[in-house]
């Protein structure tokens, strides 16, 4: 005769599908009064760069780029913000932050940078684009291409908002995961609205807002390869906090 022995210990679960390497993972449940405030934090311990203007007369041509700071760094920037524009490690272009037109006032998260270049309008150049910001200590690097030639111009018709966060200094290691699979491998059903969060030790890594679809994508920042992340996910309605730990590894 054989004997099944049950126990249920309130906010974890563990089950099996069979598969050993899918296992579901072990997960903590605690009530919670308020919403928590995840946010990434980009601060940074970088010296400023000792970037400076190029010299004008070695080019031929040039472009105007006009760039606006993702909503994600923009509540850091400041008048102490640079910008720079390289091309194979030569420094083409350099900006601070532009002022509005008939005063002395900062705009928020906007520069206006004149490009220069040997280079015709019909060839295109992989740039290397560099955000200093003062605030952050923190520089900001992406890879992208652009046209040089004093006809054309980049991010003045439509808006040029490179993603700065994605070329951190500070998290250079980054992955996007699915959430709503994380969650119900574990036994979590998980609904629109609420938030998830990834960490390491008290260090958020990356949050977002579980979308109607169903398919959330959460990009997760990461200092290096290999690092195990534990997953966070708030439910409002039930005011419950789900702490799924070694739920993802980068």
């Amino acid at each position: 005769m054989s004997i099944l022995l049950a126990s249920l210990v309130l906010g974890a679960c563990s089950s099996s599908d069979g598969d050993s390497n899918n296992s579901q993972q072990a997960y903590s449940e605690t009530t919670v009064t308020e919403a928590p405030a995840w946010q990434i934090d980009w601060s940074y311990n970088q010296e400023r760069p000792s970037w400076t203007e190029p010299d004008a007369t070695l080019y031929e041509n040039w472009t105007i780029l006009k760039v606006l700071i993702e909503d994600e760094l923009k509540p850091y920037t400041s008048e102490g913000d640079m910008m720079a524009l390289f091309v194979n490690g030569e420094l083409r272009g350099m900006a601070t932050p532009a002022v509005i037109v008939g005063s002395n006032q900062v705009e928020n998260g906007k520069f206006v940078m004149k490009a220069w270049g040997n280079e015709t309008g019909a060839e295109t150049v992989n740039i290397s684009l560099q955000y200093y910001s003062q605030t952050l200590k923190q520089i900001f690097t992406l890879s992208d291409v652009i046209k040089f030639s004093s006809d054309l111009d980049t991010g003045i018709e439509s808006d040029y908002i490179p993603e700065f966060t994605s070329g951190s200094a500070k998290y250079p290691v980054q992955k996007t995961v699915a959430v709503e699979p994380l969650l119900t491998k574990v036994g979590i059903t998980p609904a629109s609205g609420n938030t998830v969060a990834a960490f390491v030790g008290e260090e958020c890594r990356g949050t977002v807002s579980l979308s109607a679809s169903g398919s959330t994508q959460l990009l997760i920042f990461g200092r290096n390869a290999g690092e195990s992340l534990t997953l966070k996910y708030y439910d409002a309605s039930a005011e419950k906090l789900y702490t799924i730990p070694d739920a993802v590894k980068l």
